[in-house]
């Protein structure tokens, strides 16, 4: 099923040195990220957690250890993390359970420069869709194996949208949305910056870092073009909006429906009828 033209960094560690890997970031984040200190980026998968990490370890000069084994120094850490009490300097990301579910379709079931072909062939063959273009059609069904999936884990690194949102839901760190990052940028993080530092924050350096790390100037296309196989497929929030019909809707809102609106992003469920 490769896709042709797709450069993925491969990544030749062990799957026991992966989750050793892990299970040491896990470490350190809860108990040494008051004392050296650690800053934690902590999202649900597809939320634009690596975005963020990348703007706040360069801002506060310390290194990304992305996916690796970090060191015990200073450091940006970057997960997909549950609340522990333990923590500290945290920044919880949170996007609409809609983008997420419509961004993990694209990165499971197609190859790109970030994910693993093994994991898009085991997911491919796991729905077996006739055309995997035809998104429409296939979404619920995707939503269904996603959340069934996520929701009968017994891994500490997996649990659903819903069950994320809740975990983190009113705990003492910086809340920050996706959406408000991407439209009014600099203004939502300086505060956030500020509250874990305690220090104001050098805003011209952070708008520098902002527009480094922008979708159009590392993907060099505007926000909206797609490219499917890049992990920054996108770019763009509400692209649920061309994806869900009327049946998919109604599958996430059995499985999600409560904790959208809950989140403010939906008044009510009269967005599953503008579908029908």
């Amino acid at each position: 099923m490769a896709l042709s033209g797709v450069k993925t960094k491969v990544d030749n560690r062990s799957n026991f040195s992966i989750k050793t890997d892990a299970l040491q970031r896990l470490l350190m984040v809860n108990t040494l990220s008051k004392v050296l200190p650690l800053y934690i980026v902590t999202e649900y998968p597809k939320s634009g957690g690596s975005w963020l990490s990348q703007i706040l370890a360069e801002y506060l000069d310390v290194p990304f250890p992305r996916n690796q084994r970090p060191k015990i120094t200073s450091s940006l850490m970057h997960g997909h993390m549950s609340y522990s009490p333990f923590m500290s300097n945290v920044f919880c990301l949170h996007r609409d359970g809609r983008d997420i579910i419509a961004s993990q379709y694209y990165h499971s079931l197609f190859q790109n420069d970030k994910n693993s072909p093994n994991q898009v062939e085991r997911c491919r063959s796991d729905l077996n869709f006739l055309d995997y273009d035809d998104v429409q059609n296939n979404l619920g069904q995707f939503i269904e194996y996603v959340y069934q999936r996520d929701m009968a884990s017994k891994s500490p690194f997996r649990c659903s949208w819903p069950e994320f949102e809740s975990g983190w839901s009113g705990k003492d760190c910086v809340h920050l949305r996706y959406e408000d990052l991407v439209s009014r940028g600099v203004d939502v993080l300086v505060p956030a910056i500020e509250k874990v530092t305690g220090s104001p924050v050098d805003i011209d350096k952070l708008s520098e870092i902002y527009e480094k790390f922008s979708f159009q100037n590392q993907s060099k296309r505007k926000p909206g073009e797609e490219n499917r196989s890049s992990f920054l497929r996108k770019g763009q929030p509400g692209d649920w909006k061309e994806k869900f019909n009327f049946e998919s809707a109604n599958v996430f809102d059995q499985y999600a429906g409560e904790k959208l609106i809950a989140l403010g992003y939906e008044p009510d469920r009269a967005w599953i009828d503008n579908l029908k």
